[in-house]
């Protein structure tokens, strides 16, 4: 049907003109996928012979790595077993030196970094006074003992009784213990080096009063070094005691035949990891406590 307005000329009919407002007004009321469908273009999604910008079936260019069989593919590699462990040089035996009674020092000839030899004279005190004391004791032992004779020949006798006989021995025993204590604090005037080692670190000087129990050496054993490491627990199914490794240590560059010793009494269950110790073969007077380096097994 035609319309035609006041001026003649040809009009759309009411009906279309409403239908061309609801054309234009739906696809803002739409969301988004329902106005392409609408207005009568598809979403790009739901068109399957539509391109897609990255594929899902075809590797990206970017890739680095690519499904097996693609070319110019990288392979995952594999991850390498290292069998080296890190391990710490430290002294089997490592002790303070202090006085056993309250004395001056008379010598202390070492210091630090010295080395010396086992039963060598590491410190001297002044004992003049328990030398005195010492002395005085075994005197007073002797004068006991002369009381003690006498009385068991005035005994046989008959010129004392018993009982004098009994004080005297009993004096005499304790005059005796007298000297035996006098004898073993004088014994403790001098100090004597228990290994052969070398001295860490020097407390005190000549002259100065030394208190017992405060250290005045600390010596440490370096004859014997051990090696400290931390193993994986797993390891436990071939690491055994006297295992053969050997030893790179850093500080010197050089490299040692070891053993291992002792193995650990528990695992950490935490870190899944056990603490061993090895010991290295023969003497190296070219290492120090404190050292590190790298341990490599032997074949398992």
């Amino acid at each position: 049907m035609t319309f035609i307005d006041r001026a003649g000329r040809l009009a759309r009919p009411p009906h279309a003109t409403l239908a061309l407002a609801l054309a234009l007004a739906l696809p803002l009321a739409l969301p988004f996928g329902q106005a392409d469908a609408a207005g009568g273009n598809p979403p790009v999604a739901v068109n399957a012979g539509a391109a897609s910008p990255v594929s899902a079936s075809a590797p990206s260019a970017l890739s680095p790595v690519a499904a097996t069989g693609t070319p110019g593919a990288v392979p995952p590699a594999p991850a390498a077993e290292d069998d080296r462990i890190r391990i710490q040089l430290v002294s089997r035996d490592q002790v303070d030196i202090s006085s056993e009674i309250p004395a001056k020092i008379a010598t202390l000839p070492l210091r630090d970094g010295d080395a010396f030899k086992a039963g060598q004279t590491l410190v001297t005190f002044d004992c003049s006074l328990y030398n005195a004391q010492l002395r005085k004791s075994q005197a007073e032992a002797g004068a006991a003992g002369d009381l003690l004779r006498v009385n068991q020949r005035l005994a046989q006798l008959h010129s004392v009784g018993e009982l004098e006989v009994q004080q005297a021995a009993a004096k005499a025993k304790a005059t005796n213990a007298e000297v035996a204590y006098m004898q073993a604090t004088v014994s403790k005037c001098a100090i004597a080096a228990p290994f052969d080692g070398r001295v860490s670190k020097r407390m005190a000087a000549p002259q100065q009063f030394a208190e017992p129990g405060k250290p005045v050496l600390t010596l440490i054993d370096t004859s014997r070094l051990e090696l400290k490491m931390i193993v994986p627990s797993k390891w436990l199914a071939w690491l055994k005691p006297g295992h053969k490794l050997e030893v790179q240590v850093d500080e010197v560059g050089k490299t040692y035949p070891a053993q291992v010793a002792r193995i650990g009494a528990k695992v950490d269950p935490v870190t899944q990891t056990v603490d061993v110790t090895a010991e290295i073969t023969g003497s190296m007077p070219d290492l120090l406590p404190g050292m590190s380096g790298w341990a490599t097994f032997a074949s398992r």
